[in-house]
């Protein structure tokens, strides 16, 4: 491996701006070897360089982490894999983790603390926070979703549950007001507040977390 204060990083994801910015954040602390935008370009990238650290998008466009992993990491054994996401759902966590990353950050990381978290994971460690390591033991460990589930809801209000509830068994949002007897504009602000808690971008996405939880039946 190279200088361990200074590993060589390939930058993974679909937005040329975030690439450029997480660049200049990290480049006086790491050898930054190359970029990409697709994931072709990325399995490409590590192929030809065998980077310390592969930071890399969960979901872009044409794919993902999950497939740069298993294109590379039987043949890149020295380079680890540390996934950067605006997602944190248990899903994506341990769905990569199953597939070799050493760790997972969400992009709300502060600059030092990626660049700590690349050393560690290029010496080896698992870096992940305390919630995303929950899902992955209890994935692990076989227990019952449920744990998980009470972890991803205590950021919500009883009334926002309720409102995720009948929003996820299809409800309109006037039924949701008649049924929970407030408005239909307090039920819009909820869903909105639910969404940006839970890093959703529509009810049907909304529809989709619920039902993968088993919220809903």
């Amino acid at each position: 491996m190279s200088d361990p204060c200074r590993p060589t990083v390939v930058i993974v994801d679909d937005h040329a701006l975030f690439r450029a910015g997480v660049t200049a954040e990290i480049a006086a602390q790491a050898n930054i070897v190359g970029q990409a935008g697709t994931v072709g370009e990325a399995i490409t990238l590590i192929r030809n360089n065998r980077p310390d650290v592969v930071l890399l998008d969960v979901h872009m466009p044409d794919g993902g982490g999950l497939e740069i992993i298993r294109a590379t990491s039987a043949e890149s054994s020295d380079t680890r894999f540390l996934a950067l996401s605006v997602s944190d759902a248990p899903e994506d966590v341990i769905e990569l983790v199953r597939a070799g990353a050493r760790g997972y950050v969400t992009k709300t990381i502060s600059a030092a603390d990626l660049v700590d978290a690349i050393r560690r994971v290029a010496a080896g460690q698992v870096v992940l926070s305390a919630q995303l390591a929950g899902f992955v033991l209890d994935a692990f460990s076989g227990v019952e979703p449920s744990s998980s589930r009470r972890r991803e809801l205590e950021g919500l209000s009883h009334r926002e549950v309720e409102v995720l509830e009948l929003i996820a068994r299809g409800y309109l949002y006037k039924e949701v007001a008649l049924r929970l007897g407030i408005s239909a504009k307090t039920v819009e602000s909820h869903v909105s507040s639910v969404l940006r808690k839970l890093n959703l971008s529509n009810r049907h996405q909304l529809a989709r977390w619920a039902a993968q939880r088993k919220l809903v039946e």
